[in-house]
């Protein structure tokens, strides 16, 4: 899913002063945007249908590769609502619900986490640079469709999307339209340093936002057993086990959702966002102890270990 966000709109948000420099690898500023072709359509393995780049990025018309993957769409789901410019669901987090590193996964998230997260959306409560997309959808729908969109997602299984692999050196890659990083043909590999890269399994998937194809996730070196290490014992007293909220497997108790397999690009966004003040809410004060003396070496050693737990 590619979050279509002008560095003038981001620029516009307001954010508490630490929030400015933000890193560029957890916040990709898309660059302008390259013509996008109308003309060549794809194909993807098993799948009875066919887009051009043009149709798979029309944001009120998301593609459906395997519609026999997944129970009915609800229109905004599929659709969105164009008269109040708010687009499809499925645009960004993908018919699978399982999204890509831009947006959220949403699959098997309980009903009432998504519906609040939502109205936080909405409220301005939730706020930081990846929420800036999600701010005029929310406030472009109602309820009823926050309802209808919750209860899809949270029908679906939570696929393995991410295959996390630890590594100093990583393809040099680039941000494409919409922000997804892509590797650079023939570029060779750079020094992985202080972030997580996550690039798709395939490229051609990856752009043509492919619902069973997912991503990998490459972390630094030892961040896997150092996350490990925070995750599961708070670091010895530094701050609370994981489990302490979202239960023993780390799958989620009741509307504290599940943690891992998910996006670590993500995971670290939503833990610098409440470090920083620009994620609020309902539930951000019970994270916001547990995070706040958390460095930015430790949120990303959490990321690397939660991504590489099976949901």
């Amino acid at each position: 899913m590619r979050i279509l966000v002008s560095i003038a709109i981001l620029g516009s948000l307001t954010l508490p002063a630490q929030a400015q420099a933000l890193p560029e690898w957890a916040h990709p500023v898309p660059l302008p945007l390259t013509p996008i072709d109308n003309t060549v359509q794809k194909h993807l393995a098993d799948s009875a249908n066919a887009y051009t780049q043009a149709q798979i990025d029309d944001g009120f018309n998301a593609p459906d590769w395997y519609p026999q993957d997944h129970p009915p769409m609800p229109e905004v789901v599929a659709h969105g609502r164009k008269a109040t410019n708010a687009r499809a669901c499925a645009m960004c987090h993908l018919t699978s619900g399982a999204g890509q590193p831009e947006s959220a996964l949403l699959a098997a998230l309980p009903v009432g986490y998504i519906m609040r997260q939502m109205v936080e959306f909405k409220s301005g409560a939730r706020r930081g640079a990846g929420a800036v997309p999600m701010v005029p959808i929310a406030q472009g729908l109602n309820e009823e469709d926050f309802k209808a969109a919750a209860e899809y997602f949270s029908s679906l299984k939570m696929p393995v999307w991410y295959k996390a692999v630890e590594t100093a050196t990583v393809p040099k890659s680039y941000l494409a339209n919409g922000g997804m990083r892509l590797p650079v043909e023939h570029g060779g590999a750079e020094p992985i340093g202080n972030r997580i890269i996550e690039l798709p399994q395939d490229v051609e998937s990856g752009e043509s936002r492919n619902p069973r194809v997912g991503f990998v996730a490459y972390v630094p070196p030892g961040s896997i057993k150092k996350g490990e290490a925070i995750v599961t014992t708070g670091a010895d007293g530094k701050t609370l086990p994981c489990a302490t909220c979202h239960g023993p497997d780390l799958k989620g108790i009741g509307d504290f959702p599940p943690i891992i397999g998910r996006s670590p690009m993500y995971i670290y966004r939503q833990l610098n966002d409440i470090k920083i003040g620009t994620r609020n809410g309902a539930m951000a004060p019970l994270m916001k102890s547990v995070v706040e003396i958390l460095s930015d070496d430790d949120m990303i050693a959490i990321a690397a270990y939660l991504v590489s737990r099976d949901p």
